[in-house]
């Protein structure tokens, strides 16, 4: 069995929980190494995109690896890991969401909420994304491979109506 990687990150919000996190994580399992990508230590200022962005870096190099980010609301860092080609971050509340998303979307990096979730809620949600495997079926790589495409450069709609920017420009303008 190889050996798996969390990488692990977290801005000032969910910097405490981390640090509890951490030790879990790298006592799950013998072949599981955590590795704590930052923030080392606390700072009310930092910002969420440096942990996102050095935890989905190090998720890229690794395809042996996961990656689990905590802000306030896991929607911050959700969206900067979002922005790495490649990188499928989930925001889960709970154990079924995590194991969804691992299975049907593939996702690599789980994301979670340092507000609304106890370390302990976050350990179960973490292990049962770990725990998961993707879905082998056609279906589920097709869409998995979409994600990487460009729905503008491709002209990909799908037969879905796309939304027009002209009518917002001009009802901005009556404003």
């Amino acid at each position: 069995m190889p050996e798996y990687r969390i990488y692990l990150g977290a801005d000032h919000r969910g910097f405490k929980k981390k640090e509890e996190l951490f030790p879990m994580l790298n006592e799950c399992h013998e072949n599981v190494i955590a590795e704590d990508l930052g923030a080392e230590t606390y700072d009310e200022n930092d910002d969420f995109n440096d942990p996102a962005l050095a935890v989905a870096q190090a998720v890229l190099q690794n395809k042996h690896s996961f990656g689990v980010l905590l802000c306030g609301s896991a929607h911050g860092v959700c969206m900067q890991a979002n922005r790495v080609k490649g990188i499928r971050a989930i925001n889960a509340d709970s154990e079924a969401s995590a194991r969804l998303g691992r299975e049907d979307d593939y996702a690599n990096v789980l994301c979670l909420s340092a507000d609304q979730l106890d370390v302990d809620t976050m350990e179960r949600i973490v292990k049962a994304f770990c725990h998961a495997r993707p879905k082998l079926d056609e279906r589920y790589a097709r869409r998995v491979k979409r994600l990487d495409e460009d729905p503008v450069l491709k002209g990909i709609n799908a037969g879905f109506k796309l939304a027009s920017t002209q009518g917002n420009e001009e009802n901005s303008e009556e404003e």
